[in-house]
C-alpha cells in the first residue's frame, strides 16, 4: 500500500524534501563580498548596547553599505527618544554636516530602531531604494523537534510560535495586510490541507481540504484571491479561489505537474513552475495558455517570487552544477541570471521591499538557516540565530 507521500508527484516531492528535518547546526549562510565603489562606507552606532548591536546587524545585512569604524561617508547615530521611540542623526563624514534628523516610533525600542534605520537608508543610499529593516517574517522552524509556523521581525526578534501541530508544515505566506497567514499542514489525517490563521487571535480555519494535494497557497496583491495547487481532479493544477477559500476555479489544463504559483504585482498574471524540468511559465490569472519564460537558464527553475517593487524581476530557485542557487529573472527579456554563489544550497526566495534583497533559505545536508541575500553583489547574511535550530521557508511582509 502506498503512502500519501509516495503518491505525490516528483516536483512536489522536491519541494517537500527542502522541508525535511535537518540533522545538526552549522554556521552556514554567510557569503562576504569585498567593498567597492558601489558600496557606501558608514559608521553605525547606538547609544545603548541593544540599539548598537541591532543597528550594526541591520546595516551589515545591506549590500549597499559597508560598516566601518573610520573613513566613513556617513555617520549614523541612534538613541532612545521616549517610550517606543528612537532618534536617528545622519551626518556626513569628514565634517560634512547634517544630512537628516528624525524620530521613529514602534511598539518597542527594537521596532522603533528598525524604523529609524529605514529612514537612514532612504536618506543615504543614493539609488532610490526604500528601507527593508521593518519587514516581518513568517517561517517554518524546528526548534521543538517539529515543523511549526513562527513569526518574527526581520532579525529574529519578537519570535512567536503560531502553530503547535506536531506535523509537517510548509509554505507559509502573509496576506497583503499582514493580518492572516496561509500555509499547508499534514496535521489532520496525514494529508496536505491548506489552513488560514488570523494573526490577531491565532484562530485557525480550514481554507481548502480536497482529496489529494492542497499546497502552495499564495494571496493576490489585493488580498481578494488565492492561487494554489490542487490535485483532486488528477494531476496537480493551478486553481484560484476567493480570500475565504470559496469559488475555487481551475486555471490550468495539462497533464504536467505544476507548483508554486505567484501573482504579478498588478494581479493580472500568474507565474509558476511546471515540468518537465521544471521551468517557469507565465499565464493570465484568469486562465489561458502558459508561456515559458526561462530558457537556457538552468535545467531546474522553480519557487518563483515576483517582486512588488521591481515588476520585471522574479526571484527563483535554480540548479547550478550540483547545487541549488537563487536566480533573478527578467520577465520581459525571459532571461535569468544567477544571483547567489555559495557552497551550500540557496532555495525559497522571498523579495524584500527594496526590490534588491531577498530572504531565502541557506541549506546543506546538516542544517538550514534563514538569510538575506543582496541579489546584485551576492552578499549573504544569516538572520536566524544558529541556536534557534533549523529554520526555513521564510516569507516577507512589509507595510
Amino acid at each position: 500500500m502506498t503512502t500519501p507521500m509516495q503518491r505525490l508527484p516528483r516536483l512536489l516531492l522536491l519541494a517537500l524534501s527542502f522541508a525535511a528535518p535537518a540533522l545538526a547546526q552549522r554556521d552556514i549562510g554567510t557569503v562576504e563580498v569585498a567593498a567597492n565603489d558601489k558600496t557606501l562606507p558608514v559608521r553605525v552606532s547606538g547609544s545603548t548596547q541593544e540599539l548598537n548591536s541591532l543597528a550594526i546587524q541591520a546595516f551589515g545585512s545591506h549590500g549597499r553599505y559597508h560598516v566601518v569604524a573610520s573613513g566613513f561617508l556617513y555617520d549614523i547615530k541612534f538613541a532612545p527618544a521616549g517610550a517606543g521611540q528612537v532618534s536617528v542623526e545622519v551626518e556626513r563624514g569628514f565634517g560634512g554636516g547634517s544630512v537628516a534628523s528624525a524620530v521613529a516610533s514602534g511598539s518597542s525600542l527594537r521596532e522603533a530602531l528598525l524604523a529609524a534605520a529605514d529612514i537612514a537608508v532612504a536618506k543615504t543610499n543614493g539609488l532610490g531604494l526604500r528601507g527593508y529593516f521593518t519587514s516581518k517574517l513568517v517561517f517554518i522552524g524546528e526548534r521543538t523537534g517539529h515543523q511549526e509556523v513562527y513569526t518574527s521581525d526581520l532579525f529574529f526578534g519578537d519570535v512567536r510560535q503560531i502553530t503547535r501541530d506536531r506535523a509537517i508544515a510548509m509554505t507559509p505566506r502573509w496576506s497583503p495586510d499582514g493580518e492572516r497567514i496561509i500555509y499547508t499542514s499534514y496535521f489532520r489525517g496525514g494529508f496536505p490541507d491548506i489552513y488560514q490563521i488570523d494573526v490577531g487571535d491565532y484562530q485557525r480555519t480550514t481554507f481548502v481540504s480536497f482529496k489529494g494535494t492542497n499546497i502552495g497557497a499564495h494571496y493576490s496583491p489585493d488580498g481578494r484571491q488565492v492561487a494554489m495547487v490542487l490535485s483532486g481532479e488528477g494531476e496537480p493544477e493551478i486553481y484560484v479561489s476567493n480570500a475565504q477559500g470559496r469559488g475555487v476555479s481551475r486555471r490550468t489544463h495539462t497533464d504536467l505537474t505544476k507548483a508554486s504559483p505567484c501573482w504579478s504585482p498588478d494581479g493580472s498574471r500568474l507565474i509558476f513552475a511546471m515540468e518537465p524540468g521544471p521551468q517557469l511559465y507565465v499565464m493570465p490569472a484568469s486562465g489561458g495558455t502558459p508561456q515559458r519564460v526561462t530558457f537556457d537558464t538552468s535545467r531546474y527553475c522553480a519557487e518563483p517570487d515576483w517582486s512588488r517593487t521591481s515588476p520585471d524581476k522574479v526571484a527563483f530557485t535554480m540548479m547550478v552544477g550540483g547545487n541549488y542557487q537563487i536566480g533573478v529573472l527578467s520577465v520581459s527579456q525571459k532571461k535569468g541570471a544567477q544571483a547567489s554563489r555559495a557552497p551550500f544550497d540557496g532555495i525559497e526566495p522571498s523579495w524584500l521591499p527594496d526590490g534588491r534583497h531577498v530572504v531565502y533559505t541557506a541549506r546543506d545536508s546538516r542544517t538550514s538557516r534563514v538569510c538575506i541575500l543582496d541579489t546584485e553583489t551576492g552578499k549573504s547574511t544569516p538572520v536566524s540565530p544558529s541556536g534557534f535550530g533549523p529554520a526555513l521557508q521564510a516569507s516577507v511582509w512589509a507595510r
